[in-house]
């Protein structure tokens, strides 16, 4: 059944008023659920109805979601929320940074507060205050889509292409705007984005849609925006502050009348205008750029500067990141399948796995090495965002003894070097018996001294600020199954060791060893290039929705 939605413009503090207008309006045609858009509360917030909310004494006739919008919640609120308590029946919290799914299977997406200039990266520690980070916005792109978006803010550009904008003649610089929830919007592409309007007006855009898809994906449709800015609750200028919608799923095959393309739209000439050695990295690539580089040396000396966060394909802020392989994502790192995965998805079935298990774990910040003097600008603290990586790398290790029933350990890998790009590490399982008899450790050692480059040491350490120069790290993992003389019912024999292999600058590096080691030690010779062992969209989210299944148990960002 349709999920019928009533929508408030900023309350402002005026709760007995609203609710009691959503009461009489329920009666006659019973709404699913109501948003209030901005404000809930004022800023100077009338005690005794605040006090009567509170105690249950002012009837809100169906669940009501709101969020923080330009003032503080009051503390009495904040108290409530932070002791997991009810703020009141049918009342309830979006968080200021949040995905949440009704019981009627609405997906809200939702981001309070306007963005705050002081802080320059990461996510905000709290939930309450009215300010967003760029990191916050970031973050919900991983939700993918969207039934409803709302935000304080509006999207930078919405009212560009639009005959209401021009006849309404919108002040648009006397509006709070964002680029960045401009792109977010672009990116979920929800059916419905709802705002606060920071003045007596409303503005209802004409519905948008995205540029022309390709052949293949025209069966699926096209995504229709909405875009709606509602006017407080109770104004004198007596303009639109409520709005009611059916929510519909079917699917748009052809655009509504009035409608446009999407105010966000960018050339496609501006959108591929990328350098070749942009081109050539991938976060799927491993890095690895060399042989393309090699090939074009006739053609080009100097080497272009590398991407920044926008264009690098490892930034949750790049608008051509392959979302889809998203499965995780923490307050420092984040979590993602490999495109062209080493392992296909029969390699480890005997022990249990029905994807490929190999993941990439990714800190946030564009950053070429784990290091202090990287995060420096940034203000995160290298071993915050370390230890939640490890975080990440011990929960996949977990799952994958578990799931293969103490077969499988694993590896994990890192290439640090000045000329990074975007830092990460790479996980992937490994038959336990390879680990046990020494064969993971050997194949390392022994493809190190056939391309003379050096020779691994044993060393534990976290950050790269304790080793100096550029290395190739290599953590080996195994749980040996448990029996009576290793360990029982606790589990078996733990068996774990880091290898450090320090990189000579003046010696030539090929990105892709850890890769060539790993395809020797389990027979996938022929996948050792990745554009070679390509996937479709379809089988990559087929890998993706397996794995999460599996990692469910494991994910601590649930």
């Amino acid at each position: 059944m349709a999920a019928k939605i009533f929508v408030f413009g900023s309350i402002n503090g005026q709760l007995q008023s609203a609710f009691s207008k959503l009461s009489t309006l329920h009666a006659k045609n019973v709404f699913s659920f109501a948003i209030v858009t901005g404000n809930l509360f004022g800023e100077g917030q009338d005690d005794d109805q605040l006090t009567a909310l509170l105690a249950g004494e002012l009837q809100i006739p169906c669940p009501t979601y709101f969020t923080v919008g330009t003032v503080p919640l009051p503390a009495q609120v904040i108290e409530r929320i932070e002791k997991d308590e009810e703020v009141a029946p049918n009342l309830h919290y979006l968080g200021k940074r949040s995905v949440t799914k009704t019981s009627e299977g609405v997906r809200i997406v939702t981001l309070g507060g306007l963005l705050d200039p002081a802080v320059v990266a990461g996510q905000s520690k709290e939930q309450y205050l009215p300010f967003h980070t760029e990191g916050d916005i970031k973050s919900l792109r991983g939700a993918n889509n969207a039934d409803i978006l709302l935000t304080t803010v509006w999207p930078s550009d919405v009212w560009k292409n639009s005959a209401k904008a021009r006849e309404q003649n919108l002040t648009t610089d006397a509006i709070p705007s964002s680029q960045a929830i401009a792109d977010l919007c672009a990116h979920l592409k929800p059916r419905y984005h709802f705002t606060m309007s920071p003045d007596n007006f409303a503005f209802e855009r004409e519905p948008f849609f995205p540029e022309s898809r390709g052949e293949e994906d025209k069966d699926k449709g096209l995504d229709v925006t909405r875009f709606i800015s509602l006017a407080p609750w109770a104004n004198t200028a007596r303009v639109k502050s409520m709005y009611a919608f059916t929510l519909n799923r079917e699917t748009v095959v052809s655009p509504p009348a009035g409608s446009t393309l999407t105010p966000f739209y960018k050339p496609a000439a501006a959108a591929q205008k990328r350098t070749a050695d942009e081109a050539g990295f991938s976060r799927f690539a491993n890095g690895n750029h060399e042989s393309d580089r090699r090939r074009r040396k006739h053609q080009r000396r100097e080497r272009s500067p590398p991407p920044g966060p926008e264009r690098c394909f490892f930034c949750l802020s790049n608008p051509n990141l392959p979302t889809h392989m998203i499965c995780s994502i923490g307050e420092e790192a984040y979590l993602a399948t490999a495109k062209g995965p080493l392992p296909s998805a029969e390699t480890f079935k005997s022990q249990g796995l029905d994807f490929p298990g190999h993941l990439i774990i990714t800190p946030t910040p564009h950053i070429p090495s784990l290091n202090a003097a990287a995060l420096a600008d940034s203000g995160e603290d290298v071993k915050k965002t370390f230890k939640e990586m490890t975080r990440f790398r011990e929960s996949l290790q977990g799952m994958v003894s578990k799931q293969s029933k103490g077969k499988l350990g694993a590896v994990t890998w890192e290439i640090n070097r000045a000329r990074n790009i975007h830092v990460h590490w790479q996980f992937m399982p490994v038959p336990v018996e390879m680990v046990r008899k020494g064969l993971v450790e050997a194949g390392f050692q022994i493809l190190a001294k056939d391309t003379n480059i050096g020779k691994f040491i044993s060393k534990e350490f976290e950050t790269a600020d304790e080793v100096p120069g550029d290395y190739l790290r290599v953590w080996i993992w195994a749980e040996e199954e448990g029996d009576a003389e290793k360990g029982g019912a606790e589990g078996g024999q733990v068996i774990s060791k880091t290898l450090l292999l320090q990189i000579d600058e003046n010696v030539r590096f090929d990105l892709q060893f850890p890769r060539k080691v790993m395809a020797k030690l389990l027979g996938e010779e022929g996948r050792v290039v990745w554009q070679d062992v390509g996937q479709s969209v379809e089988e990559e989210s087929k890998d993706v929705a397996a794995f999460r299944a599996a990692f469910k148990e494991w994910d601590f960002t649930l």
